[in-house]
């Protein structure tokens, strides 16, 4: 099996900035792309910023120019670097990835989330 474990959520003034990082571990043969999803109370979790294999990013509308997605292949580690964070930056924000565990069968994983407070 594969797990994502992440850290860096907390709580920030608005303005402010906070970088998560998400690691995954287990049995991989091919990550084919990591990302972050958030969600609030009574919501869809919605995309935030994905990274594929090949380096290409895409990021939700609202928010480019404020987010920047990266990693580190030789640890199979996905970074968020939130900037000029906004109240309703506000969520849960979980890790996702969507990983080979063979030459044949790939899988969506999961992290168990890491809350994010925008407040003064």
């Amino acid at each position: 099996q594969v797990q994502l474990v992440e850290s860096g959520g907390g709580l920030v003034q608005p303005g402010g900035s906070l970088t998560l990082s998400c690691t995954a571990s287990g049995s991989i043969f091919h990550i084919v792309a990591l990302g972050w999803y958030r969600q609030a109370p009574g919501k869809q979790r919605e995309l935030v910023a994905t990274i594929n294999a090949g380096g290409s990013t895409d990021y939700a509308d609202s928010v480019k120019g404020r987010f920047t997605i990266s990693r580190d292949n030789a640890k199979n580690t996905v970074y968020l670097q939130m900037n000029s964070l906004k109240p309703e930056d506000t969520d849960v924000y979980y890790c996702h990835g969507r990983i080979y565990s063979s030459t044949t069968r790939w899988n969506e994983y999961w992290g168990q989330g890491t809350q994010v407070t925008v407040s003064s």
